[in-house]
């Protein structure tokens, strides 16, 4: 396989990638394009030699470019093509490094396992550096439709990704071995792992709660009132978006009291659904308490909230009637480039929109909101008004492991994102984020009501379905009756621990893989990043020269090793 055609499979890998992606449901093409790539990192060429690192690593910036490219233009639907290619680049420098590891690790025993570690220590890198890193488009997020998506309840979107790339890596090492002629007992245990997978992901789809499973229920709904128009100024006419929302939350009040829908226990609005700061504005709180009270029910209101230094904080109150607003959400991971600006000075020599980025800080807190039930919903429990605990993760917030895991540890019993996809226009964005709210409610075993400010609102079971959702750009409302549940998943419990042990591998097999190649060429052995040593001329020839036939012929070398993930090959 020449360097052409690794490269070309290498990016086809990465497109595959990205389709596996919603809002398509083509999820089993995620680990195709994982087997693909990993043969592009790993298959020996016609010469019988494989890859070097620097090859690993521009092989795998090639993927990221596949992938990265096509996944994020709503990052510049409105602000330009440079911050989009920019970003997809910074991205692709991760798998980069996950080509070179891959590399690295390739000649271990039970080399798909190490590069499947290989891969999860990547996702973590990207998802913690630079300015908090960035987890869109980690594997686990494109499998919401999946098979494999209840493995989530047992270690969370790590193990989930890692799931995934093992049956990718697995894949890889069977078409490899049938290629290198090696032995059937090779060829069946790696399908075994790739068989294997996905029918222990569907047996445990058994052991999901279902939409309603719980200590009691509670009736939810999510207020999507839309915004007059998309883009950057979707706020621009004063106080408009926040009269939608109200408007939108009395037309369900007519619904409740016309008996064609149950009255909710609390209602959900979106992120930047009051645009205005309701805690400065008095018009602004008599037509949320107004709402709250016609409903009667306390209302999650997404607010930008101006702090006394200049500064804000993305927040959601929980505004209860006439009494008014009470705990909050401070939104504790900001979007740099977004609602954050670094280094301003710098990069507003490359954009004139970088003085449009916020001036956001970090909240603080679990991310636990507690709101009063209604007596209605109490008596129907046989119980006395008790607190609804619910975890919220703002928009962002939801790609990062930690944001749900801390509020269900802290006592959520339903989680709640409010979003404001307004920003991104018609693409795939809101889709590619709703997925990620699916993942959450299986890894935490939650119901997820999801309010986007121009869509897609959704109610989330347990299990991951979508019991209800809304169209994008409609005003429109959800209600539904999901169960409260207290206990936890072990995904919640040890899901951290699991993306810890995980990276650890990966590091380890990393490390192994490193000082065996420095100890091949000390030794003398060929090694990949070594030229081949012939015994006719007792000189060193290139890789590429090797095996043409202007140059003396090679003799190949019985001692040298052989590679796990593919049994013919020879390294350089």
């Amino acid at each position: 396989m020449i360097l052409l055609g690794r490269t070309l499979a290498s990016a086809v890998a990465g497109l595959l990638l990205f389709l596996s992606f919603p809002p398509r449901t083509l999820w089993f093409l995620a680990p195709v394009a994982i087997a693909l790539v990993v043969l592009a990192l790993t298959a020996p060429g016609r010469d019988g030699r494989t890859p070097r690192l620097r090859t690993g690593a521009l092989l795998g910036a090639v993927f990221g470019l596949g992938f990265f490219l096509p996944l994020l233009p709503w990052i510049g639907v409105y602000v330009g093509p440079l911050p989009w290619i920019a970003l997809s680049v910074a991205e692709s420098v991760f798998l980069a490094l996950f080509g070179v590891l891959a590399v690295l690790t390739s000649r271990l025993p039970l080399a798909p396992l190490w590069i499947a570690a290989t891969w999860s220590a990547t996702e973590w890198v990207r998802s913690t550096v630079p300015f908090g890193g960035f987890p869109w488009g980690r594997l686990a997020f494109g499998q919401s439709e999946s098979v494999l998506l209840p493995i989530a309840s047992l270690g969370g979107a790590p193990l989930l990704s890692f799931a995934v790339a093992l049956i990718g890596t697995a894949l890889a090492a069977a078409v490899a071995a049938v290629l290198g002629g090696a032995g059937r007992r090779t060829v069946a245990a790696a399908l075994i792992v790739a068989v294997a997978i996905p029918v222990g992901g569907a047996a445990l789809r058994t052991t999901l709660a279902g939409p309603t499973d719980g200590d009691r229920t509670v009736v939810v709904a999510a207020i999507q009132g839309s915004v007059p128009r998309l883009g950057l100024d979707f706020n621009a006419q004063r106080r408009q978006v926040l009269d939608n929302h109200v408007q939108e939350t009395l037309r369900l009040a007519d619904e409740v009291d016309a008996g064609r829908s149950p009255r909710p226990d609390v209602v959900v609005w979106p992120e930047n659904a009051s645009d205005v700061d309701p805690t400065r504005d008095r018009t602004a709180a008599d037509a949320i308490s107004a709402a709250s009270i016609r409903i009667g029910a306390p209302i999650l209101v997404g607010a930008v909230l101006a702090n006394a230094d200049g500064t804000s904080t993305n927040s959601v109150l929980v505004w209860d009637g006439a009494a008014g607003p009470g705990e909050r959400h401070d939104k504790k991971i900001v979007q740099p480039f977004g609602e954050y600006l670094p280094y301003r000075s710098f990069f507003r020599l490359f954009s004139s929109y970088a003085d449009s980025a916020g001036n956001f800080v970090p909240g603080s807190g679990d991310g636990v909101v507690l709101t009063p039930e209604s007596a209605e919903s109490a008596e129907s429990a046989g119980s006395d008004a008790v607190a609804l605990a619910v975890g919220v993760a703002t928009c962002y917030e939801v790609a990062f492991d930690r944001a749900p895991a801390e509020a269900v540890t802290a006592g959520a019993q339903i989680l709640a994102v409010p979003t404001n996809n307004a920003t991104f226009g018609d693409t795939e964005m809101t889709y590619q984020q709703l997925a990620m709210s699916r993942v959450r409610a299986v890894e935490h075993s939650r119901s997820v009501v999801v309010a986007a400010t121009s869509g897609v609102s959704a109610i989330i079971a347990p299990d991951g379905s979508v019991t209800s959702r809304t169209a994008l750009f409609d005003a429109d409302h959800l209600v539904a009756t999901v169960g409260v549940r207290s206990t936890v998943s072990p995904a919640t419990v040890w899901g951290a621990r699991i993306e810890a042990a995980l990276v650890a591998l990966g590091a380890a097999a990393a490390l192994v893989g490193g000082v065996a190649a420095v100890r091949r060429r000390r030794a003398g052995e060929p090694d990949r990043r070594d030229p081949v040593r012939t015994k006719t001329t007792g000189t060193e020839e290139s890789a590429e020269n090797a095996g043409s036939c202007n140059n003396s012929p090679v003799e190949p070398d019985t001692n040298s090793e052989t590679s796990p993930i593919h049994p013919a090959g020879r390294g350089e």
